[in-house]
């Protein structure tokens, strides 16, 4: 039906009002569709170009961070025997100057201690508890004493009795041991170790349920007939510069300042040097690719803030980034703690050209390598705030600011979606606005094609009424 009335107008007049009628609509609303779509287009490259700045200084940032804790820039400590004694820097350790000896004189040890055998893993062993007493000493020697802990009662039950049970029991109830089941020739045996430390013994004593006996025979006491005796619960013995000190544990990390130390193997009467090594190769490969990286950032940077094409050319936020990342080499990164000392990028050779971007010189980099190793390590520190806290840190809160969502680029990207949404709303009332016009126009020309019509009809009707007449 519509088809067929719009193919039909212009019918009278022999004008195509339907093109009239959509030039005329075309020549009222182009401007403004234009208008609104060339800003949608802008406001798009500007959405855009917050979420690449963003993503760059975000994955920027990340990337300092994993340099400033990855360990590879640290000072590391260094052992001369790792078969006796290996060394590792602990978190924010000052290692520089170390130099220490260590002899291993005897490791830290768990008790370990398997009961008599049974003829079965899986056969019930009767009901009752459990009692571990943790103390010092040697359960199988008879030097156990009990220590001061209150003992751990651990409740057999019927039909949860077999050896394969009863492991499972005394893990569940984390009492400082650690079940299992071994078999051997003569049968099955319930394994109990504990952690290692001197105070770390203990014994194993049964209360049978009356009417259901067994669990004695799975006590680990002195004299007790079967039970085998492995180790004894004993201290480690280490020696620091000849003054011999007693640990529990076969790792520490309280007997050098900043250095966590794993004794391997007990060896009296070696000592085993300690010492360290600055990550001079590492320092200077990371300050080169912290440039390039930078300069990657500072492209992209300057992409979306030129003056003629960035879509960001006259963003506060993004200028302002621009400024921060133009100051960031004479930030101080780093409290000085030596006359001379850098504490800045551009006091190590790092400095920023005309275009933002930046260069290295090397042998400025390589005296401050040479004169001032602690110092420049110190710059990639993983501390924080925006000065002394590290390269990290002062990038992160240049990053935070930028980033911010109430007043950086993340605030921006909500302004600039919050634009786009009203021109969006914009585009729809243009094309409605549009739709209602066509539809008046072609109503109106319609109605005057229909008069012209009528017209053209009274005239026919006319011209044959006083045409002249012929006679046969």
């Amino acid at each position: 039906m519509v088809d067929s009335v719009v193919n039909t107008l212009g019918a009278g007049s022999g004008i195509d009002i339907t093109s009239l009628v959509n030039q005329l609509v075309d020549a009222q609303f182009s401007a403004k569709t234009r208008a609104i779509n060339t800003q949608n287009q802008k406001v798009s490259a500007q959405i855009s170009g917050v979420s690449q700045l963003k993503s760059s200084i975000t994955d920027f940032a990340a990337g300092l961070k994993s340099l400033a804790t990855g360990g590879l820039l640290t000072t590391a400590p260094t052992t001369s025997n790792p078969a006796i004694v290996k060394a590792t820097a602990l978190p924010a350790a000052k290692l520089t100057g170390l130099a220490t000896t260590i002899e291993v004189q005897q490791l830290a040890q768990a008790q370990s201690v398997a009961s008599a055998a049974a003829a079965s893993r899986s056969a019930a062993n009767g009901t009752g508890s459990l009692r571990l007493t943790f103390g010092s000493g040697s359960v199988g020697g008879g030097s156990f004493v009990a220590g001061s802990a209150t003992p751990i009662d651990i409740a057999i039950t019927a039909g949860n009795d077999s050896l394969d049970q009863i492991a499972t029991t005394i893990n569940a109830a984390n009492a400082g041991v650690t079940a299992s089941v071994i078999t051997d020739s003569s049968g099955a045996r319930l394994a109990l170790k504990s952690k290692t430390g001197a105070d770390q013994a203990f014994t194993l004593t049964a209360t049978e349920d009356v009417g259901n006996p067994g669990l004695a025979a799975l006590e680990i006491v002195q004299g007790k007939a079967g039970a085998v005796f492995g180790t004894n619960a004993q201290d480690a013995i280490v020696a620091v510069d000849g003054i011999p000190v007693t640990r529990n544990s076969n790792s520490i990390s309280d007997l050098v300042d900043g250095v966590k130390l794993d004794l391997v193997a007990a060896a009296p009467g070696t000592r085993v040097a300690l010492g360290s090594t600055a990550p001079t190769d590492q320092l200077r490969t990371s300050v080169n690719d912290l440039v390039a990286a930078f300069n990657s950032l500072q492209n992209v940077v300057k992409s979306q803030t030129n003056a003629t094409t960035g879509p960001l050319a006259n963003d506060p936020t993004a200028r302002a980034l621009q400024q921060s990342l133009r100051r960031f080499t004479l930030t101080e990164l780093a409290t000085p703690t030596a006359v001379g000392a850098p504490s800045s990028l551009a006091e190590i050779g790092v400095s920023t050209n005309r275009d933002g971007t930046l260069s290295v010189n090397a042998d400025q980099l390589t005296a401050a390598l040479t004169n001032f190793p602690d110092a420049v390590e110190a710059l990639f520190f993983n501390g924080s705030g925006a000065t002394g806290g590290g390269i990290a840190a002062a990038f992160q809160t240049i990053a935070d600011a930028a980033t911010n969502t109430s007043f950086g680029l993340g605030a921006n990207e909500s302004r600039y979606s919050k634009q786009q949404t009203t021109l969006s709303d914009a585009l729809d009332k243009a094309n409605s606005d549009k739709e209602v016009v066509r539809a008046r126009l072609t109503k109106q020309f319609s109605g005057s094609d229909a008069r012209v019509t009528a017209y053209k009809s009274t005239q026919s009707l006319l011209t044959s009424f006083f045409a002249p007449k012929t006679s046969n």
